[in-house]
């Protein structure tokens, strides 16, 4: 997932404010219904609710749905308590996706921990949940600030 800046915004106070004026304004994940439920420093979780143009085929979700909501996740999660720059900037710059259940008919809910921050790349450990609280996805990412 990438970010930039748009200059007719009002600059954000904190990383966690760049993630709320961003997520509800991508098209992409607007598209695909992505919503942050909540964002702390070091974490963010995120909810992808079950709908038909997230299926793949019968009531599966479909492992690029999967796979986005794991960026976003690990996106929101890597400036969730990142300074703010004078010009945002980020991108994945390593996504690793471990699918470990298929996810059938269910809203799906992202929980992304920073694991390490360096001086531009933020390492991060993202859990995918379905509706029962069972794990289906285990993503592994890289983010880069600035």
């Amino acid at each position: 997932m990438s970010i930039a800046d748009e200059s007719s915004k009002k600059v954000p106070l904190t990383g966690a404010d760049v993630i709320r004026q961003f997520i509800p304004t991508s098209p992409y994940i607007r598209y695909l219904g992505i919503q942050l439920v909540e964002i702390k420093p070091g974490q963010a979780t995120l909810l992808l609710p079950f709908r038909n143009e997230v299926i793949t085929r019968e009531q599966v979700v479909h492992g690029g749905a999967i796979s986005s909501l794991i960026d976003v996740a690990g996106m929101a999660a890597a400036w969730s308590d990142a300074e703010v720059p004078e010009r945002i900037r980020g991108s994945t710059v390593n996504l690793t996706v471990s699918y470990l259940a298929p996810a059938v008919a269910s809203d799906l809910r992202a929980v992304a921990r920073v694991l390490r921050r360096g001086r531009s790349l933020v390492y991060l450990d993202v859990e995918v949940y379905d509706a029962a609280n069972s794990i289906v996805a285990k993503g592994i990412a890289t983010y880069k600030l600035g």
